[in-house]
């Protein structure tokens, strides 16, 4: 079995939000919603994620250009943006998902999530990550 199933299966064992297979092999799982847990790991450690294999609910532009700056190498998404598709295959992640969408949808469901809407037409990852994680 792969990291990713690996990943895969435990995002959907624990019914965590997060889950991260590190360069290490250690296997941690996170529940907070839309990019906290990303958010909180690099705050703590900027190269936490290299080489890491991500599973998660959810993964939109925002998202994508974070991990791919932070240097994970697999992603999957229960959900995962259109948006997001071009900056993984730009930047040579290996990437899968059960649900593609045109975009995140806000809590609501009414409409786009406030942070795809804002980024959709960005172009330099780097600014997204650095405005994100307030660096």
């Amino acid at each position: 079995m792969t990291n990713l199933e690996k990943a895969k299966n435990e995002l959907y064992r624990t019914n965590a939000s997060l889950v991260v297979i590190y360069a290490d092999g250690e296997c941690k799982t996170y529940y907070q919603n839309r990019i906290k847990d990303i958010k909180e790991i690099l705050q703590k450690d900027r190269n936490a994620l290299k080489g890491a294999v991500i599973a998660d609910k959810v993964i939109g532009k925002v998202a994508s250009s974070i991990l791919t700056i932070a240097g994970v190498k697999e992603i999957y998404a229960d959900v995962m943006s259109k948006y997001a598709v071009p900056i993984l295959e730009e930047n040579s992640i290996k990437y899968e998902y059960k649900n593609l969408v045109d975009y995140i949808q806000n809590n609501d469901k009414t409409g786009m999530c406030p942070m795809e809407n804002k980024y959709k037409e960005e172009n330099d990852i780097n600014k997204i990550y650095q405005e994100m994680l307030n660096l």
